[in-house]
């Protein structure tokens, strides 16, 4: 062999010594991913869900200006006119309104509560022109 040859012959090797360990390793378990930073809205994302009809919310993104990447299920998909959030503090401010279906102008208004993980405030059922107390916890 040349020391060309043997130059190459350990650069493969080390690139598929490399290769193999990387493949090797498990994805990161859940308690592995890093939690979003204290204070940050990423905490509102993923899927949150009424018990008391299996209502569900996703949050896919927290946008510019606090707009929420949001949509409804009840069970099927509604869009929200307005997802937004805002902070007081520590403290995240939801507001969501639809206008879709029997809807027009339903509004939610949510706090996040950090301890339990839940969105809890209020539902205004405009045609009904009723408001109920609610909460929604994180799956």
């Amino acid at each position: 062999m040349t020391p060309h040859t043997i130059g190459r012959t350990i650069i493969v090797a080390l690139t598929l010594a490399f290769a193999g360990a990387a493949f090797s390793q498990a994805p990161p378990s859940r308690s592995e991913v890093a939690a979003p930073a204290k204070g940050s809205a990423e905490v509102l994302k993923g899927t949150w869900v009424r018990p008391d009809g299996g209502y569900r919310i996703v949050i896919d993104g927290v946008g510019v200006e606090g707009k929420l990447d949001a949509t409804y299920f009840n069970p099927t998909r509604l869009p929200f006119a307005k997802a937004q959030v805002s902070q007081d503090g520590a403290t995240f401010r939801i507001v969501l309104e639809l206008q879709a279906g029997g809807y027009a102008g339903s509004t939610y208004d949510l706090l996040y509560e950090p301890a339990t993980d839940r969105l809890k405030g209020t539902y205004y059922q405009a045609v009904a022109k009723q408001k109920f107390d609610v909460f929604f916890v994180h799956r």
